[in-house]
């Protein structure tokens, strides 16, 4: 196969990372999902990684803790969860490196937009960590600066569901599932795409996102070289 994009964006939620167990790190579930991700960075793909944390905490879920300090936990959680891809890649052989919005320089490089383009200029994977680094952001809105800052082509946004749907597929079996949206579908609609910041982002920068399954990790792959998997979100005019 040959791939459709130059660079691309990964964005991995912490549950991906977690396998059957639904919490903490399944290292076999990280090394299948690693493997597709060698695959297109040795066709010459340069690939960016935002990770969620959602398998270590969810601030968001106590609602007696301060914002701001639950959100600085979803952090640290994110960079668990980067250093244990990080690793997954270093055993197969892939070039990979750290980078966190909050400065941890024992573990991990400082984000830092110039060294990152670099690293992927080189072949090098490069996972962020501790989202944009700020309270009340998401890591979807991470994934969305990320991307517009590294110039990626598109957001590969992976889920636990093969696309967008209208409902919940999961609860209404008749949930009709989108094959192409628009940034203002999603906004308008209130789907559940990426939070309204991030869907913003993404549309003032004019960022495409593809929304598709990690239940299959050769799914990645498979989006990379433009086949029609999960649910396309992009301009009007595009």
């Amino acid at each position: 196969m040959t791939p459709k994009y130059k660079r691309v964006l990964l964005k991995l939620s912490g549950e991906s990372l977690a396998g059957k167990e639904g919490h903490g790190i399944d290292f076999d579930t990280v090394l299948r999902i690693c493997g597709p991700i060698k695959t297109c960075s040795q066709m010459g793909v340069q690939i960016g990684i935002v990770v969620g944390g959602g398998n270590f905490w969810r601030g968001r879920s106590s609602g007696k803790m301060d914002r701001t300090r639950a959100d600085h936990m979803g952090m640290l959680a994110t960079a668990i969860n980067a250093l244990g891809v990080a690793d997954a890649l270093e055993q197969l052989g892939v070039p990979v490196r750290v980078q966190t919005a909050i400065s941890m320089q024992e573990v991990a490089e400082p984000y830092i937009r110039n060294r990152a383009v670099r690293h992927l200029e080189k072949g090098r994977v490069v996972v962020f960590g501790c989202g944009t680094g700020n309270p009340f952001f998401s890591t979807d809105t991470a994934a969305a600066l990320r991307a517009a800052e590294i110039e990626a082509d598109i957001i590969l946004k992976a889920t636990m569901v093969d696309g967008v749907y209208d409902s919940d597929p999961k609860i209404n079996v008749n949930a009709k599932k989108f094959d192409t949206l628009t940034y203002m579908d999603v906004l308008n609609k209130d789907l559940k795409v990426m939070d309204s910041t991030a869907a913003s982002m993404c549309r003032d920068n004019h960022i495409p996102i593809c929304v598709f399954s990690i239940d299959d990790p050769e799914n990645i792959e498979r989006v990379i070289c433009g086949q029609p998997i999960g649910t396309i979100v992009k301009g009007d005019n595009t």
